[in-house]
């Protein structure tokens, strides 16, 4: 199959389906890390999406359409000027998403945690966490689905007990379970969200093994 793996700079999904012998790319602004650039669009998304694939697997960014930034849109907590911009930028966010549910595919998922999209759109098709696939973390995330079956958990784990992590050390800070890829990470706030958005592997093979 011809598969585009959308907003992935990481490649793990990527390189799982190639590994199942299809023709795989992923695609983001930025450059791969995955070291693959053969297999790396670098560019615009929304040109590709007027070409035909088999599959569209997509990761659109969820900064402004999660849950976690909720508090942000609050006017107790930013001027009104912030919140009017950053309404307007979850709005371009919920459009860029919409581009994927809507293109002309028969097999499309597209990924994200629960937030906005749950009720502007519609309620996915399944919820996953990563320890259902062999990786101790919890993350809750959330496929919405096209002409694919839901995933079929392959390792299934006891649900880890959330963990204080904070630039590799145990944190007073906020309890959280999807801290693989944030111990030792650099780069600051910029360095921490391109972690967390690589998808673990567990997750990446079931989809190579179960929708390839």
């Amino acid at each position: 199959m011809r598969i585009l793996v959308a907003c992935e700079e990481s490649q793990v999904v990527c390189k799982a389906f190639r590994a199942k012998g299809h023709e795989a790319y992923s695609c983001d602004i930025i450059d791969c890390s995955g070291g693959k650039p053969e297999w790396h669009i670098k560019g615009d998304v929304v040109a590709l999406l007027e070409q035909k694939w088999d599959m569209i697997l997509a990761f659109p960014p969820c900064t402004y359409l999660t849950n976690a930034g909720t508090r942000h849109f609050s006017r107790r907590i930013n001027s009104e000027e912030k919140v009017v911009a950053r309404e307007a930028k979850r709005e371009d966010a919920k459009a860029f998403f919409m581009l994927f549910a809507n293109a002309d595919c028969e097999k499309i998922a597209v990924e994200n945690p629960v937030g906005y999209m749950n009720s502007q759109y519609r309620k996915p098709n399944q919820i996953i966490h990563p320890y259902y696939f062999g990786d101790p973390f919890t993350k809750r995330t959330c496929l919405w689905l096209k002409g694919l079956p839901e995933l079929k958990p392959t390792n299934m784990l006891p649900k880890p007990e959330p963990m204080y992590v904070c630039q590799g050390k145990l944190s007073k800070g906020k309890k959280i379970g999807w801290c693989e890829g944030i111990k030792g990470t650099t780069g600051g706030q910029a360095g921490r969200a391109k972690a967390r958005s690589k998808t673990f592997q567990g997750i990446a093979d079931a989809m190579a093994d179960q929708w390839g």
